[in-house]
């Protein structure tokens, strides 16, 4: 699918209406400083905007704040797209530790935040990859321990840097030997197509911390992890890799939010009828201004990779 022109606005700090490739073109080309999280923030919006579009979530109660509005007319809810409503930023949660804030955050009234997600990204230095681990359960656990239903969710893309290691030795002398070790850090995918030994251990420490099914399950875990590796050049700049993690990981990209969902439904719909009126998730009316060929100023709404949450019945 072909980009859509000036779809993600870099020195925008509010929530934007994008796509799956629109967020992580961005994430695999940025050039700026990587302190200031713009490389990362329109992967923020883009899980916020999904979860209002397929979560049945409204665009109140989600941090940061996407783009929309709802009418609701009867029983039919009505998704506009409305971007001075859109906010950006992150949302503070009190931890059991600490407060934290998180990424996006969706909220409800009087009962505190349901669904978390965590958005992480790594552009090299590739073997300091374990070090995250450490954050990664002390996110999970700070969280959980206040909000032990809470479903939180930890998202990792890291940029497919393909291997240069000819070039950095023709390039760097002998004694130049911290530029090489820097160059070779950096790699992502070896020559013959596979990740480096250092992102398979780091598959293998996320496979521990998700799965976690129950509110009286280990703390420490995840309810939905997931860990992608993003092309960064050429036409394929912003593609997930297709073949890692392999296709029976719990990691993969297509199982992420399906496993949020399916846990707050367990917990907030199933585990709490009498909260139903609060909890439930909304349909939007198919005659949503949203569904239509709209624009957004001289751009047309982004394509989708997801299916929209689309009422049925009358």
């Amino acid at each position: 699918m072909p980009l859509r022109s000036n779809a993600v606005s870099a020195d925008s700090r509010v929530c934007q209406w994008i796509n799956q490739r629109e967020a992580l073109h961005h994430f695999g080309t940025y050039t700026g400083a990587t302190q200031s999280q713009q490389h990362i923030k329109p992967l923020h919006w883009y899980v916020a905007c999904r979860l209002v579009l397929e979560g049945g979530f409204h665009p109140d109660d989600v941090t940061p704040r996407p783009p929309f509005t709802v009418v609701t007319r009867g029983s039919k809810h009505h998704l506009h797209f409305d971007p001075s409503k859109a906010t950006g930023g992150e949302r503070t949660v009190l931890g059991g530790l600490k407060t934290k804030n998180v990424d996006v955050v969706v909220t409800k009234d009087g009962i505190g935040p349901v669904i978390a997600v965590s958005c992480k990204g790594m552009t090299g230095a590739f073997r300091n990859l374990t070090n995250r681990m450490e954050e990664t359960i002390g996110e999970c656990t700070n969280l959980h321990i206040t909000y032990p239903a809470m479903v939180f969710g930890y998202m990792f893309v890291i940029r497919a840097n393909r291997v240069v290691a000819a070039l950095a030795e023709e390039l760097a002398p002998d004694e130049a030997t911290p530029a090489r070790q820097l160059l070779a850090n950096d790699i992502a995918v070896q020559e013959g197509g596979a990740p480096v030994e250092s992102i398979f251990r780091f598959h293998s420490a996320l496979r521990e911390l998700t799965g976690r099914r129950g509110i009286r399950n280990d703390v420490s875990r995840y309810e939905a992890v997931t860990l992608a590796m993003i092309e960064v050049s050429g036409e394929r700049a912003g593609d997930v890799l297709t073949d890692f993690p392999p296709h029976d990981s719990p990691l993969r990209l297509e199982q992420f939010f399906q496993t949020l969902y399916l846990r707050y439904e367990e917990r907030y719909l199933f585990g709490a009828p009498d909260l139903k009126s609060i909890t439930r998730r909304l349909e939007w009316a198919p005659e949503s201004p949203v569904f239509g060929n709209a624009e957004i100023g001289q751009e047309a709404f982004p394509t989708l990779d997801y299916e929209v949450r689309i009422a049925t019945s009358a």
